[in-house]
């Protein structure tokens, strides 16, 4: 693969292989099998099966960590089926571009009217649509210079190779189209799955149908006989990737009026400033430039027209709007009745919608319908429509298409690039009500936060409080789950391989791997001194045997000998193998290498018995942990001064341990923010709306609190800590068994003797049951962190003796405090504690 599948890709992709390992055992059109694949739009489910097919044709890249029961299949064919071609062609275009085994010359093959074969050849990925299939298709029938119709060829194919011919229905990317056309679609799928005795066609012996969720997949299974196995990605793992952009903000009149034009220059204006801060981004960040295209809906036409729409006078806008005219390509069409157009002398041309995203000229894109269909464009950010309100559950399914981000990662340091913005001039409030609540159905959108732009804003760095922010870079957070568990042997190699690549310290990698090797013969001596080594060893090179004699004829059973045999090479190597999938990044070689001179077989086995010795493995896990941190630790400055994106990877190795570990806490240049625009404006905050204010409704209790900190004079700025965004301060504490992130609702600044002192402090109502599991993690972080911290503070509001109510702050960054704290197992302590401990 040319691209790096994140965590929860691989995990799908290797549920695909264990499920396809189990099937093909026992495919055939009498047993048929099928695997129900359901993941949510945006999570790359094109991506996890180009994957898959690479391991069926060719090599899995990851081949150590796949089971030694996983076969390739060089011969194996693939067919492709979906309901348009231009789904087939865009799947086509997705896997070239992703494969680095699969070519489009000779392996991506699209069945047309004229082809003919007696079966599907091996090693290739086919495409056909539901629209060739029909029964008065030419591909369907055989005579006038056709040997084979297609339903022969599949059914020839299937039998010739049932464990062995994957049959992938794409139900994820399915047509708009309803009524008539969608039921006949539906109906040539199931074709595949029931077999069609009239045209001899077989059930297909191994399907692989992909889809949003299940319900679509299993509505065509419903009187299929296949055995199924089901495979599927939720929706909080996509979320949680970065590959989703975090909001869709919809730009809308008070009332419905006929402001298009108003509304198209705005969403012109808004895609220059969007250009504009791509351009700066990437530039700061030596990364490719992203393009970003405005995407123009159009009414549909009359008998003397294309469209209602005055394209002439749009175009105009836009170009008032970006103060330049458009460049010779930038405006493009996607509609299918027309080829270019002639707008007023301008050259508007035609573009197949699975071509958009490839072509770097395009910037504007004006269409009817058809871009919502499996359409893929990340760079399409800006969409101005010119449809009516009653269209809205349409433009909610395009909107699902939009959502994917440029570069496949959220970007952390400028918030409004995470946005996707639409333009509605026909809707009025209740009508974006209607489309904000379709875009809640899964099926058609992935989950991403969604609202009015009025409620939606960005904030921005106060540029008063470059000092302060100086101040928070030195400080920590968590981040709970964020990354996938690993070996520490294998963050250990990871860590010092990447400061190798990225120029920090070009020693590191082979420092790392010459002593890994050095622990590997620590631990042999060890075993070997012990006495425990020889034993081992000969659970590996020797097979014991037993031998029973049964006299003929007689029920007797005699043991006659027992005896052992020196192991098979192959097996030897088969287990050497092994080991190297326990100490991954290729370390048995590496200790192989270094033990040249000595017996090959000796040396294989010793890394086996490592690897099976869980004593030895805890002792290179501790010593590699141990390391990590030293390694980390010596060039922690350095990885905070890399670019986003390789910064990153240093962050996820960091956090890929089972329990907690902090990082560095990074505030952006901007973040995203949700906020009426009647909502109370609170002075001093570290990051604002572009008028300078800040606006936010805060809780009861938050907002008390923050009046008593604003009312000091020493209180410098402070941040609402914002619950689960990549920028906030995340704590750890437990609960069940089990380790939660909670997010402190104020960070405080406030200048102490020339010193800025920065300030926990969390409101927190004591009926809640989580409140004693919450102080104890507070007390765990104080414990460990509070040295960087001022105050850090629990909070409730209780009764004044005095009369009325006052807020009673329990300091958690005292000694006495945390020694207290880690002791209590219960909410009733906690009060009592509180009642002792505060005045």
């Amino acid at each position: 693969m040319k691209v790096t599948l994140f965590d929860f890709q691989k995990d799908a992709l290797h549920l695909l292989r264990d499920k396809l390992i189990a099937a093909r055992k026992f495919a055939s059109s009498d047993n048929p099998q099928a695997i129900a694949f359901y993941a949510p739009t945006g999570s790359g489910k094109t991506i996890v099966m180009t994957a898959l097919f690479e391991a069926i044709l060719d090599l899995p890249d990851d081949q150590l960590a796949w089971p030694l029961d996983w076969q390739q299949q060089s011969d194996a064919v693939i067919l492709w089926v979906s309901d348009m071609p231009e789904l087939n062609e865009q799947t086509k275009l997705k896997i070239e571009s992703k494969s680095d085994r699969i070519y489009r010359v000779n392996q991506l093959i699209s069945i047309d009217s004229t082809f003919d074969a007696e079966r599907l050849e091996g090693g290739k990925v086919y495409f056909v649509n539901t629209q060739k299939l029909g029964n008065d298709k030419l591909l369907t029938k055989e005579g006038d210079g056709r040997q084979y119709s297609i339903w022969t060829t599949l059914t020839n194919t299937a039998k010739a190779n049932p464990d062995r011919f994957y049959v992938v229905i794409d139900e994820a990317h399915r047509g708009m189209a309803g009524g008539r056309g969608a039921k006949e679609a539906q109906t040539l799928m199931q074709r595949f799955l029931l077999g069609y005795t009239e045209v001899g066609l077989v059930k297909m012996p191994l399907v692989i149908g992909v889809s949003a969720t299940p319900k679509r997949f299993m509505d065509l299974l419903e009187y299929a006989p296949h055995t199924v196995h089901k495979v599927s990605i939720s929706p909080e793992d996509v979320r949680q990737s970065g590959l989703l952009k975090d909001r869709i903000l919809i730009h809308h009149p008070a009332s419905a009026s006929a402001a298009e034009m108003t509304l198209l220059e705005e969403a012109a204006r808004r895609w220059a400033e969007m250009t504009d801060e791509w351009a700066v981004y990437c530039k700061a960040e030596g990364e490719p430039v992203v393009w970003p295209i405005l995407v123009v809906q159009v009414e549909n036409g009359t008998e003397k027209a294309i469209t209602k729409t005055n394209l002439s006078d749009a175009l105009d806008v836009i170009e008032n709007a970006i103060g330049r005219r458009l460049r010779e390509g930038e405006a493009v069409h996607a509609m299918h009745d027309t080829g270019d157009m002639d707008v007023a002398g301008r050259r508007l041309r035609k573009i197949d919608a699975s071509r958009i995203d490839a072509d770097k000229e395009v910037g504007v894109v004006f269409f009817k319908t058809n871009l919502s269909t499996g359409w893929d464009c990340p760079r399409a950010e800006i969409m101005m429509s010119f449809r009516r309100a009653e269209d809205h559950t349409y433009i909610a399914q395009l909107l699902g298409r939009m959502v994917r981000t440029p570069m496949a990662r959220r970007v952390e340091r400028v918030a409004a690039l995470n946005d996707v913005h639409l333009f509605l001039p026909y809707f009025d409030t209740k009508a974006v009500n209607s489309v904000v609540e379709s875009l809640q159905n899964v099926e058609d959108v992935p989950p991403t936060e969604t609202g009015s732009a009025e409620d939606l804003v960005v904030l921005d760095r106060r540029s008063d409080f470059e000092d302060v922010f100086e101040v928070l870079s030195d400080l920590v957070t968590y981040r709970v789950n964020a990354s996938r568990t690993q070996s520490h042997l294998r963050r250990f190699i990871s860590i010092a391989r990447s400061l190798t690549l990225d120029e920090i310290d070009e020693n590191a990698w082979e420092v790392a791997k010459k002593k890994i090797v050095t622990w590997l013969s620590g631990q042999v001596d060890a075993l070997k001194s012990n006495g425990r080594f020889t034993g081992l060893e000969n659970n590996i090179v020797k097979v014991g045997l037993k031998t029973l004699a049964v006299r003929n004829g007689s029920k007797d059973v005699a043991t006659e000998s027992d005896y052992s045999i020196d192991a098979s090479s192959v097996d030897v190597d088969r287990l050497f193998e092994d080991a190297g999938r326990a100490l991954s990044h290729g370390l048995h070689m590496n200790y192989w290498q270094e033990n040249a001179d000595r017996d090959a077989l000796n040396v294989k086995v010793e890394v086996i018995v490592l690897t099976k010795d869980h004593a030895s493995m805890s002792a290179l896990e501790s010593s590699a942990e141990v390391a990590f941190d030293e390694l980390y630790d010596l060039h922690k400055s350095a990885i905070g001064k890399l670019k986003e994106l390789r910064r990153s990877t240093y962050e996820k190795l960091r956090l890929a341990t089972a329990k907690p570990t902090e990082i560095p806490w990074h505030l952006p240049d901007s973040i995203d923010f949700r906020r009426i625009p009647s909502a109370p404006n609170w002075e001093r905050h570290l990051f604002v709306e572009a008028d300078g204010e800040f606006k936010a409704e805060l809780g009861t209790w938050e907002a008390g609190v923050l009046n008593e900190e604003l009312g000091s004079n020493a209180t410098i700025a402070w941040l609402r800590n914002v619950d689960r965004k990549p920028w906030s301060l995340e704590i750890p504490y437990e609960t069940g068994g089990e380790i939660r992130p909670m997010f402190p609702d104020l960070v405080i600044i406030r200048n102490v003797h020339e010193t800025y002192v920065v300030d926990i402090l969390e409101p927190h109502n004591p009926n809640l049951a989580d409140n004693f599991e919450k102080a104890v993690g507070l007390a765990r972080f104080a414990e460990k962190h509070g040295h960087l911290f001022g105050r850090i503070q629990l909070i409730r509001k209780r009764p004044s003796p005095a009369g009325g109510e006052y807020y009673a702050r329990l300091d958690i960054n005292k000694t006495a405090t945390q020694k207290q704290l880690l002791l209590i197992t219960s909410n009733p302590q906690l009060d009592a504690l509180f009642e002792s401990s505060v005045s």
